[in-house]
């Protein structure tokens, strides 16, 4: 049989005093307070027994930092999938974004259809990698469970193509925090969202990072 359950989960709070939108570029790795957190969601699944048989990360050091802890807990190998990066973004590298782009008339196309979006790589397109990424995932191993760690925007994308909802959506209302774990199963011929958990949903209080797309 393939894996029981995918496990979605977001990477710890990234280490950006600059507070820039740091999308794929190099060299931001997790604070220490994101290292934390990365334990806490490691800890959270596999305290409750999970039987994590499979371990895949993103390209990026925050989200194979955020695997090292299930990495020593479980003895795997963290994999890594291309498919589970950050969605380019063409405000990547700033610390304002929306506000500089209506100042100034040459980037006004960044910002034409919110809908798509313009400013980066197509909602449509995040999801599709995305879920062939959780497909892969899922028949990848004979049994158990298998952790997947990624970014909050290709989460959230995963979170609305499930539930049938539209991927347009306000970035301020997105349900994926830092660390957390959303959970999904097979059911038939689709995937069913199961679970959704903030295992450092205390720790939150006192993170200054905002740099996510």
């Amino acid at each position: 049989m393939p894996a029981s359950q995918i496990h979605l989960v977001r990477h710890g709070e990234v280490y950006n005093p600059e507070g820039v939108l740091y999308g794929r570029i190099r060299g931001f790795g997790l604070s220490d307070l994101g290292h934390r957190m990365a334990e806490r969601a490691a800890e959270s699944l596999l305290g409750e027994g999970a039987d994590v048989t499979g371990l895949i990360a993103s390209p990026l050091q925050r989200t194979q930092e955020s695997a090292a802890p299930w990495a020593r807990a479980t003895g795997l190998e963290i994999l890594t999938d291309e498919r589970l990066i950050e969605p380019t973004n063409k405000f990547e590298g700033r610390r304002s974004t929306f506000t500089k782009a209506l100042a100034t008339p040459t980037e006004w196309p960044w910002i034409a259809n919110p809908l798509k979006p313009s400013w980066g790589e197509a909602y449509v397109k995040i999801a599709a990698r995305m879920l062939a990424a959780v497909d892969s995932a899922w028949r990848s191993v004979d049994a158990g469970e298998v952790v997947l760690v990624s970014h909050q925007l290709p989460i959230w994308m995963v979170h609305r193509s499930v539930a049938g909802q539209r991927l347009f959506h306000d970035p301020r209302h997105r349900r994926c925090t830092l660390s957390s774990i959303t959970t999904f199963e097979r059911r038939g011929d689709a995937f069913a969202e199961v679970g959704y958990r903030e295992p450092a949903a205390d720790l939150r209080s006192t993170a200054v990072d905002r740099g996510a797309v």
